[in-house]
């Protein structure tokens, strides 16, 4: 997981994995079928964790505006940790990947995740929960993209304020 966060699932070979993992290729495959199937569990592990930034933001409960205005505030606090792999390993992890499976496994971890956030918001603003969902998630993207081109934590919390409060006139306009 760490090795797919800090260099992309392009950046990674089977080789340097092994080594990592302590296996050979023929156990690697043995256990995992491919790179593809690693990279699944990887994310899988990923997304349990805190880096689930909107399962941490809802854990502690609340509205909408205050679940996805804490949910940017955790991600503006992970995505940019000093000596750890910055930006978020779904959002970033296949960004601009040539292998067509690693893609689709995080196209779909991050449409598993955008539906969530909709899910959520449709139970306070059902007619306006697709639109919400996908200004959060653009939000996360764009914050992630900007952890990964190395901007600084005090850089991404002052955003995460300003998109919060945004979110807040969006979702709180009428139609």
């Amino acid at each position: 997981m760490t090795l797919f966060h800090r260099k992309g699932y392009d950046g990674v070979g089977v080789a340097e994995i092994g080594e990592a993992l302590g296996i050979r290729p023929p156990s690697f495959y043995a256990a995992f079928g491919s790179k593809a199937g690693l990279f699944r569990r990887a994310l899988a592990l990923y997304a349990r964790g805190e880096a689930n930034v909107f399962a941490t933001a809802l854990a502690e409960g609340g509205d909408v505006v205050t679940v996805i205005a804490r949910m940017f505030r955790v991600a503006a606090g992970i995505y940019a940790v000093p000596g750890c792999a910055a930006g978020c390993l779904v959002l970033d992890g296949t960004r601009n990947s040539v292998d067509a499976e690693a893609r689709a496994i995080t196209t779909e971890a991050k449409a598993a995740s955008r539906a969530a956030i909709r899910d959520f918001i449709a139970g306070e603003y059902p007619d306006r929960a697709d639109e919400l969902a996908e200004f959060a998630t653009i939000v996360l993207a764009g914050m992630s993209a900007s952890a990964r081109d190395g901007d600084d934590g005090a850089m991404l919390a002052r955003f995460a304020d300003k998109a919060a409060r945004a979110f807040a006139r969006e979702a709180t306009q009428s139609g």
